[in-house]
């Protein structure tokens, strides 16, 4: 099967706060961006191929309001806490952070976790507490996924090595599948393969024969699991990554990089095309 994810990021703030968000009104996006995509996405097989979006927790209820009968869109939060409510136990003591229990209750399906903001995050708390050893962040991020599919969500787990990290990135990629996968489900869980080096402006992006090495890496690591390339599916690297057989899918985020950026629900759909060839 393939999978196409949706990391709408925090798209949803207007421009004129210093986003990216010429939509919809911030009440109205997150049910923009679904009624925009999802009855195009129906001729699709959904035995052949998923569609699934990330969106920011604001905007998850209008999204989840906007889904039609027999939508092909699953709706899913960006990452869950690694700890949850549970009852005769914590009955919502996590003031700021999101346990997997309202993402399920908001009818999501999914979750993403381990996107390397994520970890940029959690790393960048780590440093300002004197830390240097960031293994620990793998072992924040099981749990989280462990959360996640208590709960019955899927997860979409993103690994990738950072420009520092490309000479070693055997053993970085090793140790992030490693710990990250330690004890949860692998059926009922993507890689996403995140080439951090190549990812922003001015960045030389992966190539061809890099990212089907990791994804053999990858496979050969995990016993078969579906990689996707998270490093950004986009109109004009469709077709190459198409080409990979070890890739079965990819996550987008923009849809224009350069005039008036942003998400465009018609170029989302437009790359799928693209990289589905039809």
């Amino acid at each position: 099967m393939k999978h196409i994810y949706l990391n709408l990021k925090r798209f949803d703030v207007p421009v004129e706060y210093g986003g990216v968000n010429r939509l919809a009104s911030v009440k109205e996006w997150g049910a923009a961006v679904v009624s925009g995509t999802q009855e195009a996405l129906k001729k699709y097989d959904p035995a052949e191929v998923e569609f699934v979006q990330y969106l920011p927790e604001a905007q998850l209820i209008g999204a989840v309001s906007a889904l039609s009968a027999g939508s092909s869109v699953q709706l899913g939060s960006q990452s869950v806490y690694r700890a949850d409510t549970a009852v005769g136990g914590n009955f919502g003591a996590f003031t700021s952070n999101r346990p997997a229990s309202i993402v399920k209750a908001m009818g999501c399906k999914s979750a993403l976790i381990g996107h390397c903001e994520e970890r940029n995050d959690k790393k960048g708390i780590l440093a300002e507490a004197g830390v240097t050893d960031f293994s620990v962040v793998n072992r924040l991020l099981n749990q989280e996924i462990k959360c996640a599919q208590a709960r019955g969500l899927t997860v979409l787990y993103c690994i990738g090595e950072t420009s520092e990290e490309q000479l070693e990135w055997e053993k970085v990629l090793g140790q992030q599948l490693d710990a990250g996968l330690d004890g949860v489900d692998k059926s009922r869980v993507v890689i996403g393969y995140e080439p951090v080096w190549s990812i922003g402006p001015g960045k030389t992006p992966a190539d061809k024969p890099y990212i089907t090495k990791i994804a053999r890496f990858v496979k050969e690591r995990t016993g078969g699991m579906d990689v996707v390339y998270g490093g950004g599916l986009k109109a004009d690297n469709a077709a190459m990554l198409a080409s990979i057989e070890e890739i079965d899918g990819g996550l987008i985020a923009l849809t224009r990089f350069a005039g008036e950026i942003g998400f465009y629900p018609e170029e989302y759909l437009e790359i799928i095309r693209l990289y589905l060839g039809h």
